[in-house]
Formats: C-alpha cells, sequence, structure tokens
C-alpha cells in the first residue's frame, strides 16, 4: 500500500501498539546508565542505546536474540568497522560527514534520552540530537520517538521515529551511506551462510541491491540456533518503497540517497521531514517469523494512525 508523499506524522499513541500481534507479551523495562538506556525483557538485556559524546553518533548494541541472548548485530567488524549495529546518520551533508571518518568531520550528539514508559509490555523513550562539527553551531537538530516492545518470547519489535529539523539549507549530496542502517553479526551474513531476502522473495546482495521493496530480512544460524533481523518501511515514509543498499557481508539499509534525483536532496531551513521503520527481532527464518504477516500489520497501523489527522505537507513536523 502506497502512501504517496505522506510522512508519519502523528503523535504516538500508546494504545496504538495492540495492534501488534500479541501472544504472551513479555515485560519490559529501561533504565539511564553511563551513557546508556539499557532495556530489559522479563529481565534480561535486549538492547542498549549508546550516547555517549565520544561516538560519532548515537547507535543500539547490542540487539540479542530471542533465543540466544547473544546479539544479531555486531558493534564493529571488518570490512568497514564504522557499521555499528543499529544506527542512523548520513555522509556529504553540508559538506560534512555524519557517517564515518574523524569526529571533527561531524558528529550526532546526543542531548540525553528522556524515558517517557520505563516498565510494562513496551517502553518508550525520546532524544534529541544536534548535527555539529567542534566549535561550529548545529546545522540540524533531529528528535526521535522509539518505542520497544517484546509481544511473544521469540519477538522483539523496535520502532524507530524521527524528524530531521534543518537548523540552516541542508544539501545532501548522492551517497550510500546513509539514514536508516543495520549490519548483522559475519555469522549470520549471507556470505557465512546466512539468508538476505526481501518482501518479493529476492535473495542476497545480487538480487536486493537496488532494488524497492518495503521489508528486508537478515537471518542465520549460529551455535544450532536461527534468528534474525527485519527492518520495515513506513509506508507513510517519502521515497516509500526506498532502494536498499544491500551487501552479502551482513550490512543493510533501506536509502534513498544512492538513487537521488539530480544527484541531491535539498531540505530548506525550518522544513522538517519525517521518517519511521519498524525493526523485528526474531528467532527462526523470515518464514517461522512470518514477516510477511508482520509487515501486514504494520501497514494497518500506520494507516489507522494517518487517517486520525488531516493531511499535511509531506515534511510537515509530528
Amino acid at each position: 500500500m502506497r502512501f504517496p508523499g505522506a510522512v508519519l506524522i502523528v503523535p504516538l499513541c500508546i494504545a496504538a501498539f495492540a495492534c501488534i500481534a500479541a501472544a504472551e507479551p513479555q515485560t519490559l523495562s529501561a533504565r539511564l546508565e553511563d551513557n546508556q538506556v539499557l532495556v530489559t525483557v522479563d529481565g534480561k538485556l535486549f538492547t542498549a542505546y549508546k550516547f555517549a559524546h565520544d561516538q560519532k553518533y548515537p547507535y543500539f548494541w547490542p540487539v540479542n536474540g530471542p533465543l540466544s541472548g547473544q546479539s544479531v548485530t555486531t558493534e564493529t567488524s571488518e570490512p568497514y568497522p564504522h557499521h555499528h549495529s543499529l544506527f542512523f546518520g548520513c555522509d556529504r551533508v553540508n559538506g560534512g560527514n555524519y557517517w564515518q571518518d574523524a569526529n571533527a568531520r561531524g558528529q550526532i550528539l546526543s542531548q540525553t534520552p528522556r524515558i517517557i514508559r520505563d516498565s510494562g509490555e513496551r517502553i518508550i523513550f525520546t532524544d534529541r540530537c544536534l548535527w555539529k562539527q567542534p566549535d561550529k553551531d548545529p546545522i540540524m537538530e533531529d528528535r526521535r520517538w522509539i518505542v520497544i516492545s517484546a509481544p511473544d518470547p521469540e519477538t522483539r519489535i523496535i520502532d524507530f521515529r524521527i524528524t530531521l529539523n534543518p537548523l540552516v539549507d541542508i544539501e545532501i549530496q548522492k551517497t550510500n551511506h546513509s539514514l536508516f542502517s543495520a549490519r548483522v553479526m559475519p555469522a549470520l551474513s549471507v556470505a557465512s551462510g546466512g539468508t538476505l531476502i526481501n518482501a518479493e522473495g529476492k535473495t542476497t546482495e545480487k538480487g536486493t541491491f537496488a532494488v524497492a521493496s518495503p521489508w528486508c530480512d537478515y537471518s542465520g544460524t549460529r551455535d544450532g540456533l536461527t534468528e534474525g533481523l527485519a527492518i520495515l518501511q513506513s509506508p507513510a515514509n517519502r521515497w516509500f518503497p526506498a532502494k536498499w543498499f544491500t551487501r552479502d557481508y551482513g550490512f543493510f539499509s533501506p536509502t534513498p540517497m544512492y538513487w537521488l534525483e539530480g544527484d541531491k536532496l535539498n531540505l530548506p531551513k525550518g522544513e522538517p521531514l519525517s521518517l519511521a521503520w519498524r525493526v523485528i527481532v526474531h528467532a527462526g527464518d523470515h518464514t517461522s517469523a512470518d514477516i510477511a504477516g508482520r509487515w501486514v500489520e504494520y501497514v494497518k497501523w500506520t494507516e489507522q494512525m494517518t487517517q486520525r489527522r488531516p493531511r499535511r505537507s509531506r515534511n510537515a513536523t509530528p
């Protein structure tokens, strides 16, 4: 289902997440500790949102699988050790680099997350981040709304929503280093026998690279346990469905920035851009985890939310 030119602009309604298929929902908790938001599921660590100011950007790590209790993502590994697990960043923004390279080229600096709901069947926290280079004024701020749930013992869900607010006129040049991305553990990668598949059933880097698809899933078997991670694009996103930048070594990202019309994107000062994704961390492969069914749920939820308010411009702020 397409929502041309729309963004997910409605305020988050906690009750709306009841649309996630629930069977034995797990109890979550969240707390701030040592520049991290630590999230547990039934007392066991699921993930940490890391936001120390010596980092390039905030990111989630670990992202532990529901069976193994081990991270399905890697905090850093070759090749390209700047890929940090599950993250949001972008290169070539007003000449700066908010993805890799030295921090002097640019950082996305958290202003410290705020936990809205710290326990229950879902936890919620927000963050405000500034995009800046040292000793310079920020060029952009972003506001994040993160909801984490565990609708059953074999499933973890991260809803990640972000609004980019340009503080000056922004130009992003064509880049493959951009937006919401994940890097799975080498043991789960295609190169190690894992499976990368999109909504149309195309597989591996060869079949998924530069292909527009609502979702992709990466899964593999480690120590006899099969687990995976899927990224679902909100059908209300601008550019939906964005093409995917994928790699057999374990990286995947739905990003329009490598295929921009005119090879650049201009975001005028004061005109926000809102985007959203759903991450599903699951036991089994994409079939046993029913990622296709989870996608249908996400579409229905998004449609319900967009119908609650009159449509605004595609770059409207929440």
